[in-house]
């Protein structure tokens, strides 16, 4: 299933400035905040095929090194890993950049429903598909991913059930290019399932599935196949396919490395990348110089002191929230303290803190599931609002009263570990948020940890009360968020991506309904009554949207800001201009 990537270059909200999407202000640094008039468009620097050399190898720089190229087991969530893994890897449907989808043709001459009681999909086949050890793809490898994902064998560490779970049967057609799959219960983010598809020989164990694709993908089925890893260097090379049936690739490699996020001007600036997230450095947005273009509503900025080098924007599903920790034995277990501490958060102070020095009187992000400039965004917020006065009533009344500076209960401190990646931008964020608690008597204790050990050393782990990333949303917002929220109340050790174990039946029941609705408009309007429940239980508390500042070399077609089609990107496409 298509699910929600995090990343930590913004792994606490930052006190740098970012940029979002639309038209150049006074001074040069402001630009509008995202809405419904410049979604669905991305900034690309489109070229047909005959403006694109033959060649060459795209510098493309990452946050932290790949744990594990399975995209389906818990250490495999990265946004990093996923854009490694993209390269190789089949996807049935495609995203555009105006939320909608489409049929992939190098994987697929059809997908059809062809009944809703019971829910059955026929997925045709490309003949011409195969894997990299020559094996054409099957309905055996359909059905072995569904084996393995639907969580009826616990051996398998996945990180996502969505979908899987509600199969009963993945069954050969006509021939092996035709595939069956009935659902047990009605799944509306049908598109959404075996996309990325991995080969039966991945899920044929658990062993296998857990750790057996810990260091490099076996077998592959993309425009590109695995050329090399450098554990030294933190690099990762993909190269063209020659054996690929679709599209040539113009680029003849991809090189992936690792570069810390302060870094990025420099290593733009020198050649050792072609491109860079401007979101997260606040080197480079402090060299921007904006440009207007009316007509495109996007802004196309130059970094000053970077020659070649163009900043493409548009609005993208790219938001940055804080997480506690609300596990068995945690201060925020108990949900009154949980929703006392998100209560005296400011996060209007924050976005301002944050962004609003490039945009004009910017808003927090009011939705779990849909980014601003979305036609469904809707602001839920006020279910949470902040309140210190509230705040201090509400943590007197559970017990945590002040004794001098910090509030005390049955003799214990109320003291909050706040765990933030070793970025220049994580830690002043820790410490605005640390400030705010402080005010109404909560301490909070900065841990500041090396982000390659993030996911696998905290995250994972649960050693944290708070905590902060950005998502990557996408297309299927139920779907891609289930494993984000649902608890698994008969396993609770199954945290998948709820790090924060807060969620409940409620939450559960409503995923379900909204899940087996069919019609589209019918499981938006239940999409937005399970927003309305996430904020009253107090588990994440959304902050503010980070969309698509990409600084980009300006030889390099068909790449930048990408919205909301990142799910797969197309690198196809992708190449240096002549």
């Amino acid at each position: 299933m298509s699910r929600r990537t995090w990343v930590t270059v913004l792994a606490a909200m930052a006190t740098t400035t970012v940029l979002l999407t639309a038209c150049g202000g006074a001074g040069g640094n402001q630009l509008q905040a995202p809405d419904q008039d410049n979604v669905g468009h991305n900034a690309m620097n489109p070229h047909p095929a005959s403006d694109i050399k033959d060649g060459g190898t795209l510098q493309w720089p990452l946050d932290t090194p790949v744990d594990n190229w399975n995209r389906y087991q818990v250490d495999g969530t990265t946004l990093d890993e996923q854009r490694m893994q993209n390269t190789l890897f089949p996807w049935l449907f495609t995203e555009n950049p105006d939320t909608s989808v489409k049929l992939n043709p190098d994987y697929l001459t059809s997908a059809t429903m062809l009944s809703t009681d019971p829910e059955v999909i026929e997925y045709k086949l490309n003949p011409k598909a195969k894997w990299s050890n020559g094996r054409p793809i099957s309905w055996q490898d359909f059905r072995a991913q569904w084996q393995a994902l639907n969580g009826t064998n616990p051996a398998y560490q996945v990180s996502d059930t969505a979908g899987y779970e509600n199969i009963a049967a993945v069954e050969r057609g006509t021939d092996d290019q035709d595939v069956k799959v009935t659902y047990a219960t009605k799944f509306g983010e049908w598109r959404g399932v075996f996309s990325p598809l991995y080969p039966m020989e991945l899920n044929s164990s658990p062993e296998e599935f857990n750790t057996g694709w810990v260091t490099q993908p076996k077998i592959t089925s993309g425009p590109f196949t695995f050329g090399a890893i450098d554990q030294t260097a933190k690099t990762v090379r993909v190269d063209r396919d020659p054996a690929w049936w679709g599209t040539k690739p113009h680029l003849d490699s991809i090189l992936f490395k690792v570069v810390a996020p302060d870094a990025l001007p420099d290593a733009l600036a020198s050649g050792t990348i072609d491109w860079a997230d401007a979101n997260g450095s606040a080197a480079a947005v402090n060299r921007v110089k904006g440009a207007r273009n009316p007509a495109l509503r996007q802004a196309i900025a130059q970094l000053r002191g970077i020659p070649n080098v163009v900043l493409r924007q548009a609005v993208a599903p790219d938001t940055t929230h804080l997480t506690a920790n609300g596990g068995p034995g945690r201060i925020l277990g108990d949900q009154r303290v949980r929703l006392a501490v998100f209560r005296a958060i400011d996060r209007q102070a924050i976005t301002e803190a944050v962004i609003g020095k490039v945009v004009p009187d910017p808003e927090p992000l009011g939705n779990h599931f849909f980014p601003q400039g979305s036609k469904d965004y809707a602001d839920h917020s006020d279910q949470l609002a902040f309140d210190k006065s509230q705040a201090d009533q509400e943590l007197d009344a559970v017990g945590w009263t002040r004794q001098g500076q910090y509030r005390v209960k049955n003799r214990k401190e109320l003291d909050l570990t706040y765990v933030c990646s070793d970025t220049s931008v994580a830690r002043p964020a820790a410490e605005l948020v640390q400030q705010q608690l402080g005010e109404v008597g909560i301490k909070v204790t900065v841990n500041t940890v090396p982000a390659t050990d993030y996911l696998k050393k905290y995250l994972s782990t649960g050693d944290f009360d708070l905590t902060s990333f950005r998502w990557f949303s996408n297309t299927y917002q139920l779907s891609g968020t289930e494993p984000q929220y649902e608890l698994d109340l008969a396993n609770p050790a199954d945290v998948r991506q709820n790090y924060g174990h807060v969620g409940g039946q409620e939450i559960n029941d409503l995923y379900h309904t909204a899940l087996a609705e069919l019609d589209d408009h019918k499981r938006t309007e239940l999409t937005q009554q399970l927003d309305q429940a996430l904020w009253k239980i107090g588990g994440e508390l959304p902050l503010y949207q980070t969309p698509g500042a990409i600084a980009v070399r300006n030889t390099v077609a068909n790449w930048g800001a990408v919205g909301f089609a990142y799910n797969p990107i197309d690198y196809v496409d992708i190449g240096f201009l002549k």
